[in-house]
């Protein structure tokens, strides 16, 4: 079916939003066969499933008219994970049925709570929302499901992996046994066929990843860096692309607070979004990449879901994501709708395996390159510079005053070479990279020692990431009870509960002897068992990956199932959080954060 067999409110939509021909996933899902049946609908991301679901259910929503009756209850409803997606999905039902008089409610968390009750109660026929502020409604006695022929579940995966499994039961178990419903999910994980399955009758499955817009459409590179200059790498990245609009992915808040900074200070118009931003924040965000004031943006996974920037064209893993899948999903901002993107991985030389293996699980071709260097961003500078200058302008008297004005004291070169000038300050200065070659990757590694350091002894402590363990508060710590200097401390290897630090092996014995003195100088609470450990982090990652053994300690890692010390872990967990105590304020004296669930550290 094409768009001109639609009804003719939508066939105009479409039309004026330039919509020539349905992609695969629209194709499919208004074909004869998919009209009325439930549907199971695996698709990429930005492969125009919001229009491709707008469509499906239009045969539940239109009358005889091709418009949208009047009701008081709804008529379709619209489920998303996250606010962003939601609004995104309601801004875009909104343009094609506007024609078709249908009225939209957009329900989600962080906004007025009472205007959404109003908007509900004034006859909406289709609402728009997230789990949480759904269910809200649904239990205040606002939000009427009665009458609902339509359910849609978008990015029904993400939603169960964010915990709305009991959110999405309760809205759909007061939902009419005959409804329609239509689950869109990337994935098909055990829990997605279990709620298909519960929910749905006769679904027809439908899936087009790979077929409508799988890799073609996003440029995918990977490009081999030293670990210490990946902030460097990602500064000349975004000067050699100059991209209109690009994203930054990092797996932790921190790292976004860290790098966002950065590319503060270095002039670039940069925002950030993570989980410790308010809703408004996050609003006023993305309203700063839609109106151009900021070009790029760093974001976490989970705070990046549900965005949709037209403009985007670059996206930047400067995080190595955690599997295929969170790779695709985030490579997936771009290269939307028929445009074109880029995807570049930052890849440390000592991870390049890891990508790789990750990339031939995702069967995704990159090209993996080396960072541009400042001679590369120069020359793209010229050639940018000079299309902006010949590009044809428009210009008026008072220009063309000026222009003569400084004709009169200044040559045509000097005026030109002035203005080359004043586009070039403008522009933060690339940086000077390590050359990725053998060599240089083996000096890069050996620079990781610092002098003192090449023979260590690897100590380990027993509190971890559960335990907020952060260097700030470790190294005075470690000072203190086993009298030596921040100086003396090498690399710091942060776990889930515990964490290891080198110590020059000169003065191991030494440091030993002290910390076992001062163990039990505490005034009050357990002291922090410090202990030797031969073996190091390795070791013991190596020891955690061995299948659980009958008679192991509760506490020891085994296979998925088993038990383990402390609180539940969260699904994905970044590697073991690595820092290299190299000076700054590191030994300064912090007050250590407070302790959820553990004992708080004295030494």
């Amino acid at each position: 079916m094409k768009f001109s067999d639609l009804p003719p409110f939508l066939g105009a939509a479409l039309a004026e939003r330039g919509y020539d021909e349905p992609t695969a996933v629209q194709a499919a899902v208004i074909e004869a066969e998919a009209s009325t049946r439930d549907l199971i609908v695996s698709a990429q991301t930005g492969s125009g499933k919001t229009v491709a679901f707008g469509l499906a259910m239009a045969e539940q929503l239109l009358d005889a008219g091709g418009s949208v009756p009047q009701t008081d209850t709804p008529l379709a409803l619209v489920i998303a994970p996250t606010r962003e997606l939601a609004l995104q999905v309601s801004r875009e039902l909104m343009w094609l049925y506007g024609k078709a008089g249908a009225r939209i409610a957009t329900c989600v968390g962080g906004m007025d709570a009472s205007k959404e009750r109003r908007s509900l109660r004034g006859g909406a026929q289709i609402v728009v929302g997230t789990p949480g502020r759904l269910r809200d409604h649904l239990e205040r006695g606002a939000l009427e499901l009665s009458a609902l022929r339509a359910v849609v579940l978008d990015e029904a995966d993400e939603m169960l992996d964010m915990g709305f499994r009991e959110d999405l039961e309760e809205i759909l178990d007061a939902t009419p046994d005959r409804r329609r419903t239509l689950l869109f999910s990337a994935t098909m994980p055990k829990q997605i066929v279990a709620l298909a399955r519960r929910y749905q009758s006769d679904a027809l499955r439908i899936s087009t990843v790979g077929d409508d817009r799988g890799h073609g459409d996003i440029a995918y590179q990977a490009v081999t860096i030293s670990p210490s200059e990946i902030e460097n790498a990602v500064v000349n990245l975004l000067r050699f692309h100059e991209a209109e609009t690009a994203m930054l992915f990092c797996a932790t808040r921190d790292n976004v607070r860290r790098l966002h900074a950065t590319l503060q200070e270095r002039g670039f118009a940069v925002v950030a979004l993570s989980g410790e931003h308010s809703q408004s924040e996050r609003n006023q965000a993305m309203q700063a990449m839609r109106d151009r004031r900021a070009r790029v943006c760093v974001a976490t996974d989970v705070a990046a879901r549900g965005i949709d920037l037209p403009t985007l064209s670059l996206v930047i893993h400067v995080e190595i994501p955690r599997d295929a899948e969170a790779l695709q999903h985030r490579s997936g901002r771009t290269g939307r709708a028929g445009k074109k993107g880029t995807a570049v991985i930052l890849v440390p030389y000592p991870r390049r395996k890891r990508v790789e293996s990750m990339l031939r699980g995702a069967k995704i071709n990159a090209d993996w390159i080396s960072a541009p260097t400042p001679k590369q961003i120069r020359q793209q500078d010229r050639e940018r510079l000079l299309a902006a200058l010949l590009a044809p302008i428009e210009v008026d008297d008072e220009d063309r005053e000026l222009a003569a004005r400084l004709m009169e004291q200044r040559s045509p070169e000097d005026i030109a070479a002035a203005l080359v000038n004043a586009h070039r300050a403008a522009m933060p200065r690339p940086e000077e990279l390590i050359e990725n070659t053998p060599e240089a990757r083996k000096a890069a590694q050996q620079e990781r020692h610092r002098p003192g350091f090449e023979d260590t002894v690897w100590f380990r402590m027993d509190l971890g990431r559960r335990q907020n363990a952060d260097p700030r508060w470790i190294l005075p710590l470690l000072c203190r009870r086993g009298h030596i200097t921040r100086n003396e401390i090498g690399a710091i290897r942060i776990g889930p509960g515990e964490t290891y630090f080198q110590v020059p092996r000169a003065i191991a014995d030494k440091f030993d002897q002290a910390v076992q003195r001062t163990a039990q100088s505490d005034e009050d609470g357990e002291p922090v068992l410090i202990a030797r450990d031969e073996g190091g982090p390795r070791e013991q990652a190596r020891q955690n990956s061995k299948p659980h053994r009958k008679g192991a300690p509760h506490g020891d890692k085994g296979r998925k199932g088993q038990h383990h010390d402390g609180p539940p872990r969260k699904k994905h967990r970044p590697d073991a959080a690595r820092y290299d105590n190299a000076g700054g304020n590191a030994g300064a004296k912090v007050k250590p954060k407070p302790f959820k669930g553990a004992r708080k550290p004295r030494g």
